[in-house]
């Protein structure tokens, strides 16, 4: 009897789908050992916190790229919705109005990109490079370039340092807007359009969706995915800035890219960016923990921006220069 043989056929295609998980859990296994006080439970949920404002912006750039749309403003947007809210609270406007506030900003900027890109058909890469330029000006405005700090109601700081069942609510958020994002794509009909949308805008258009709608919408809603993001970054530390969200934008960007690499390889999908993000979060901090400089975490996140890029380079290219 000849000896069974795994079938390389099969082998293959399961490291292209899940490779780069792979890896996320070896490297986990890798800072587990080598790391102390990696696996504590108060380092782990630490992690977490940090993601989640990088996990819910790069959601927010997933469904602009799924769209075949760059959203690179999302960073100011999120600066501007922040001190925005943060100005609003502290001059004692009630905390509903100034978190609904934030999140109009950032919708409001996502709608201003979404018509920049379809009625004034400007390329994606250059219309929300200019909405940043915009929204950090107006940032700078609004604050003079002064942080705002201040003791904030409870009610609004719970946002993000409050904990339902011992969890952080900060991971709620991320979780929810996950699944949110995950459900919208794959079980209605707008999210269905948009996949389609991004696929191929031709046969999209052929096929009598409406295109310009669509990509709108994607937009729209990585604005106010920004401004989510900006409130909660707000909440969790009393303060606001002009520049909170800058260091933002190359990480979350970087979480999505490493997400096109597994589950649906080539393609930005909800899963991908969730495990992009945590392996970035883990990656850092377990840099952190054995003594690495912290130059070292910049020199990671690049060549993880390159090697992803590299494997999923048509996507972006047609998302950055399609009209």
């Amino acid at each position: 009897m000849k000896p069974v043989l795994v079938k390389p056929l099969l082998v293959k295609p399961l490291l292209a789908r899940y490779g780069t998980a792979f890896a996320a859990v070896a490297l986990f296994v890798f800072f587990a050992i080598a790391a102390r006080n990696f696996l504590a439970l108060g380092n782990l949920v630490g992690i977490a916190k940090h993601i989640s404002h990088v996990a819910i912006l790069g959601i927010g750039f997933s469904l602009a790229l799924i769209a075949a749309e760059l959203d690179l403003s999302f960073a100011n947007v999120c600066s501007l919705a922040a001190v925005t809210t943060g100005v609003l609270v502290h001059r004692g406007i009630q905390p509903g109005l100034a978190v609904l506030a934030g999140i109009g900003v950032g919708l409001g900027f996502g709608l201003l990109n979404g018509l920049v890109v379809t009625l004034l058909k400007v390329p994606s890469l250059i219309a929300t490079l200019a909405v940043a330029a915009i929204a950090n000006g107006l940032a700078f405005m609004v604050t003079d370039g002064v942080s705002v700090v201040g003791r904030w109601p409870t009610g609004f700081t719970s946002l993000g340092r409050g904990e339902v069942f011992a969890v952080p609510a900060l991971v709620w958020w991320m979780v929810t807007v996950s699944l949110a994002a995950l459900f919208w794509l794959k079980q209605t009909r707008g999210g269905f359009r948009l996949v389609c949308t991004g696929e191929n805008v031709e046969a999209a258009r052929l096929a009598g969706l409406p295109v310009k709608r669509i990509k709108v919408v994607a937009l729209t809603l990585s604005g106010g995915a920004a401004g989510l993001a900006a409130v909660l970054l707000t909440a969790s530390l009393s303060s606001a800035s002009a520049t909170m969200a800058g260091d933002f934008l190359l990480t979350a960007i970087a979480a999505v890219m490493l997400g096109m690499t597994m589950f649906e390889p080539g393609h930005a999908n909800i899963p991908g960016t969730l495990v992009g993000a945590f392996t970035i979060g883990m990656l850092g901090n377990g840099l952190v923990l054995l003594g690495a400089p912290y130059y070292v975490q910049d020199i990671c996140l690049g060549c993880i921006i390159i090697g992803s890029v590299a494997v999923s380079a048509s996507a972006l290219t047609r998302a950055a220069f399609d009209v």
